[in-house]
């Protein structure tokens, strides 16, 4: 990666802070999804480019983590789901004050201590990880992070982790990830 190519883009992700509001509506193709669109305009203040990680907050009552998918005609937009509705107290086609700035974390979410844990006890376990897709990466994280036992969580780690090192580098689908091919 030609990290000097990047240089320019971090240090506008960086800097921006946008305000906005906008209504919430339901994704046509997938009826139970929920969304908050973030409008060309908006798009181009953030570099123009759709592969943005970002923190946004919702009516200031909640901050989340998420990224900007393509919507088109240059819009995109981040899912906003029924949980984090009932949060903020809103519904379906409501209008929402939209806060996004820049998100810091190195994947993009909270990286679970269990997982945190077994790299640290392996080594090459967390080399594979590291060579992973940052979307790849997110997914291992997501799944280990979406159950509330801890043992649960250490189990989802080991099982991904060592599913991952078995797997030639390149091949990393999710089913295999999870032992499923």
């Amino acid at each position: 990666m030609n990290t000097s190519h990047n240089l320019p883009f971090v240090f506008i992700m960086q800097k921006f802070k946008i305000q906005y509001h906008i209504q919430i509506k339901k994704l046509e193709h997938l009826v139970s999804m929920r969304y908050l669109e973030v409008p060309p305009s908006i798009i181009k203040k953030i570099g123009g480019k759709f592969n943005v990680r970002l923190l946004c907050t919702v009516n200031n009552a909640i901050t989340f983590q998420g990224g900007i998918v393509a919507l088109g005609n240059g819009s995109g937009y981040i899912s906003f789901n029924l949980k984090r509705m009932k949060e903020v107290g809103v519904k379906d086609g409501d209008v929402v004050q939209v806060l996004l700035k820049p998100d810091p974390s190195k994947y993009g979410m909270e990286v679970p201590p269990e997982l945190l844990e077994l790299f640290k006890q392996d080594k090459d376990g967390k080399k594979r990880f590291d060579r992973l897709t940052a979307g790849k990466q997110r997914y291992i994280i997501h799944y280990v992070s979406t159950v509330k036992n801890s043992q649960k969580r250490i189990d989802r780690a080991i099982l991904l982790i060592e599913n991952l090192k078995k797997l030639p580098e390149g091949k990393e689908s999710f089913r295999a990830m999870l032992g499923l091919e």
